[in-house]
């Protein structure tokens, strides 16, 4: 694990859909869904897809009579593909730091170091060359834990005001408290339907309400996992960062670091440390990104 300093979480802005335009792009701007496998429903939607009111799921053969109406493109999934710009985007995020975490097929942690102002410049570096190189768009959020980095990678996402880069600490404190308290407490990494359920019954809704809580309190009517996560939204990392071979990866794919590729900029700004052993597999190209 890295000494202290920042988390960086990159997220490709609906994986699925960026990949196919990246391959094709006169898909760009066009409403876009990618189906599942025998092309049953609707398993990523562009963000004009979105705006035309189709959810997540939804079947084709619903959206197939009024396809032509609303000019909507569906593609078949093509896993090799997104497994091909997954792999391009990695790499090149892995000549921006010496600790990369491949958490899934659509996203990354990496370890930074800097000022928020050298943080921010750094996160819109890589927004930026993702952009450029691979043709997909990012977001990235950036705080002192990956819990905090999710939730910056969020508000990085749905806030146009961020520009795609959040970083948590050059967010004043009230606008902090403000975001966590306009999130459902369901919105958090690891919390589902049924934890949330039980977080509601002793009157915890929001992310701020969590925030907020006695931590040893919650380990004991709960766990320590989420004791961990009241913790980590105070500023205080618990989430370990998990390598090669460990248990949090059941099918892991090593995807090296560029070892002799040129420095990036922002480069003097990340961890010098070097890696002892190979960087994180992600957890298979089946894995599902963000819609």
């Amino acid at each position: 694990m890295p000494g202290r300093g920042s988390v960086a979480l990159v997220d490709v802005n609906c994986f699925y859909a960026s990949a196919e335009r990246a391959f094709d792009p006169s898909l760009e701007g066009r409403p876009l869904v990618v189906l599942s496998n025998n092309d049953g429903c609707a398993v990523t939607r562009s963000p004009e897809a979105k705006a035309l009111g189709i959810s997540l799921g939804e079947p084709w053969f619903k959206l197939a009579p009024r396809a032509k109406e609303w000019g909507l493109v569906a593609r078949s999934s093509n896993y090799e593909l997104y497994g091909d710009i997954s792999a391009r985007v990695m790499e090149l995020l892995g000549r921006y730091s010496a600790w990369l975490e491949v958490y899934s097929i659509d996203e990354a942690f990496l370890g930074v170091n800097g000022t928020p102002e050298e943080l921010q410049r750094l996160g819109h570096t890589m927004k930026t060359a993702v952009r450029r190189n691979v043709g997909v768009p990012v977001c990235v959020g950036i705080a002192g834990t990956k819990t905090l980095a999710k939730l910056a990678n969020k508000w990085a996402k749905h806030n146009p005001a961020f520009d795609g880069v959040c970083h948590w600490d050059a967010v004043p404190a009230a606008q902090q408290e403000k975001l966590m308290a306009g999130l459902s407490v369901i919105e958090l990494w690891g919390v589902a339907a049924r934890l949330t359920k039980r977080l509601n019954a002793q009157n915890i809704y929001t992310v701020l309400d969590l925030a907020r809580a006695d931590p040893i309190k919650i380990r004991d009517r709960f766990s320590v996992v989420l004791m961990r996560t009241v913790l980590e939204l105070n500023g205080t990392p618990c989430i370990p960062w998990k390598r090669n071979g460990s248990a949090a990866t059941s099918s892991s794919s090593a995807v090296p670091l560029p070892r002799r590729s040129p420095p990036a900029p922002g480069c003097a700004r990340c961890w010098a440390s070097t890696p002892s052993r190979p960087a994180p597999g992600w957890r298979g190209t089946g894995s599902r990104p963000s819609s």
